[in-house]
């Protein structure tokens, strides 16, 4: 993961500061989808895969998690239908992951929280070098 970025547009006034939140919400996505590797695979898995396996307060815990995204994007100004998709993202991945055993991996799979860091890039125009 890099920490250089390109940006084409961020919020009037507030770019460094928005810039900011943006890489902070890559680092969290990124450590909580996908910081770890299965050696000799391109399969990665975050601390979701961790968290999720303790019943009922893992999945609790990482859909506040996903939830803390999505509120950083409206504070970034994400239109509506943009925050709309994130959502659904975070209720598809906290459905799937309350599901025994199958709903861990699928939630290593789904990856709610890369998704929605994407459609914030996506709304901003911001993609890592």
């Amino acid at each position: 993961m890099s920490s250089n970025l390109v940006i084409s547009r961020l919020p009037a006034g507030g770019s460094r500061a928005a810039l900011g939140r943006i890489e902070r919400l890559r680092r969290l996505a990124w450590l909580i989808d996908a910081a770890g590797r299965v050696p000799g695979t391109g399969f990665r898995f975050g601390l979701n895969s961790v968290i999720g396996l303790a019943p009922g307060a893992g999945d609790a815990i990482l859909a506040a998690i996903s939830l803390y995204i999505v509120y950083e994007a409206h504070r970034l100004g994400l239109p509506r239908r943009k925050l709309y998709a994130m959502v659904f993202n975070v209720v598809i991945e906290a459905v799937l992951g309350a599901l025994p055993v199958l709903g861990d991996l699928l939630d290593v799979v789904w990856k709610a929280n890369l998704r929605n860091l994407a459609i914030i890039e996506r709304h901003f125009g911001v993609a890592s070098r």
